[in-house]
């Protein structure tokens, strides 16, 4: 009888870029040892481009409408959800996480005893390297202590949630490690070229590198262990980089995510995946590994076939569906920027149902669903000086009910097709398939009440609540190794 597979799940916070996906300009030498040891997935997609509601619906396996309040960002987690890291625990898993589980938001106050991603090993700390703001975690000494855990030949699930590469950095720390922004070949066509952003986006390359570095410890401590053959790796990130016009938004680029996976005794080497993976399908493909039965609760499928020599998935893997309401507050009464999609092969629509407000937040808060950083802070810049409104009007500006893109042709999504006659037709087929599928879902949008997600409480606004999410996540008082 085959052992139970151990699960080691690895969720960077705010990456859009691995190396393996041939971005030179950040080095994941051990993400892309994964990946040439195992599968590439090329069309991954997280279904709400915030921190918060991508990880509930990964722990959930439902999509975020479907979560109550965890469909907001900085919500409460609510009651009697169905948790896979719990179906694991009570199947005789040992499991636990590190770094960053789920959150921002609250659990304890609906009967939650323990974060939602499992119980936490967060005790080992480090001092990080000077001149940055990366978090004092170390990550690796807490999987160690995770495994010293276990009973023997008991099969383990570790959730690593490195706390990088999100906001903030110290400006021009790559640069002081040895990078070059002449690194970076090409920048995004929504930012402007200049010292500044390709210093800025050198910074979030750093951070990732540092994810990367613990998750190669982590690998030696598998192979120490003789654990790496029999243990399935997935490395991925929550929602796309802290950036204008990409986090918190749903253009391309923020919800379509790296994902490689790995398990060496079973998946045959350089393997990549076309099929349409959502966030949603983490769930049920960790509980099929370890032959425990997935829940009526989740929506999501496994795509446990990936890893086990299947050459194309059973079923329709066309589509990808995203959706938001409440992320960062900023608006008058508080009210969220609702919008859902659908992604299809070629095109990606999208239904922004409030075209009146801000996407971002409104000005006079600061566009607060935009992280600050030296690249928000030029564009906002120039726009007051009346210069470059084009990256103003990208990143910041209003936008219509519907967007329509033609992926294959425009990956950064600037010409919206959704008022062009010629794809009128096509415009309201894509709708169609998205409402049905809201429907299917049981969208309380579109089946009960517009404004169902508004009535939840955000804690954004406060006081100190992200200073003191903050200091959780980087807190240095602790003794330092």
């Amino acid at each position: 009888m085959k052992k139970r597979p151990n699960i080691l799940f690895a969720l960077a916070d705010d990456a859009s870029h691995f190396g393996i996906y041939g971005h030179d300009f950040v080095s994941t030498p051990n993400i892309d040892w994964l990946g040439r040891n195992g599968v590439v997935f090329d069309n991954a997609f997280t279904p709400n481009p915030k921190c918060a509601p991508s990880r509930a619906s990964i722990l959930t396996g439902r999509y975020p409408w479907q979560n109550e309040s965890a469909c907001n960002h900085w919500s409460v987690f609510p009651e009697n959800m169905t948790l896979y890291p719990d179906l694991l625990e009570a199947a005789g898993y040992h499991i636990g996480y590190t770094g960053k589980g789920w959150g921002p938001g609250k659990y304890d106050c609906s009967g939650y005893t323990r974060n939602p991603a499992g119980p936490e090993y967060n005790d080992r700390k480090l001092k990080p390297p000077a001149g940055t703001q990366i978090r004092s975690f170390d990550y690796a000494e807490n999987f160690r202590d995770f495994l010293d855990c276990r009973e023997k030949d008991q099969p383990f699930y570790f959730w690593y949630g490195g706390c990088e590469p999100h906001r903030p950095y110290t400006f021009g720390e790559s640069l002081r490690a040895g990078k070059n922004t002449e690194q970076i070949k090409k920048l995004p066509a929504y930012w402007p070229d200049t010292e500044t952003v390709r210093t800025d986006f050198l910074d979030y390359a750093s951070e990732i590198e540092w994810f990367d570095m613990h998750l190669g410890q982590m690998i030696e401590t598998l192979r120490e262990h003789c654990e790496l053959d029999n243990t399935l790796i997935v490395v991925t990130s929550d929602n796309g980089c802290p950036f204008p016009r990409v986090k918190g938004q749903l253009y391309e680029q923020d919800f379509h995510l790296p994902m490689v996976g790995c398990w060496m005794d079973r998946l045959k080497a350089g393997r990549h995946v076309a099929e349409m993976i959502n966030f949603v399908d983490i769930a049920p493909t960790f509980l099929e590994a370890a032959g425990v039965a997935i829940p009526d609760t989740v929506t999501g499928r496994s795509f446990l076939g990936a890893f086990t020599g299947m050459e194309k998935l059973g079923g329709d893997w066309t589509a990808a569906y995203f959706g938001r309401e409440k992320h960062d507050l900023g608006r008058a009464n508080e009210l969220g920027y609702p919008v859902r999609c659908i992604r299809t092969e070629r095109y990606l629509y999208k239904r922004n149902f409030s075209p009146e407000r801000w996407p971002c937040g409104n000005p006079e808060t600061g566009y607060r669903n935009c992280d600050d950083s030296p690249t928000k802070a030029l564009i906002l810049q120039r726009h007051a000086m009346g210069a470059d409104e084009h990256y103003y009007h990208l990143c910041f500006g209003k936008r219509p009910g519907d967007e329509l893109f033609d992926i294959q042709k425009d990956p950064e999504c600037m010409n919206n097709l959704a008022y062009d006659p010629e794809y009128e037709q096509l415009k309201n087929d894509l709708w169609k398939k998205l409402r049905d599928f809201l429907l299917r879902t049981n969208d309380p949008r579109i089946t009960v009440d517009p404004d169902y997600f508004e009535q939840f409480e955000c804690f954004a606004n406060e006081p100190d609540s992200w200073a003191n999410f903050m200091l959780k996540m980087s807190d240095k008082r602790h003794l330092m190794k």
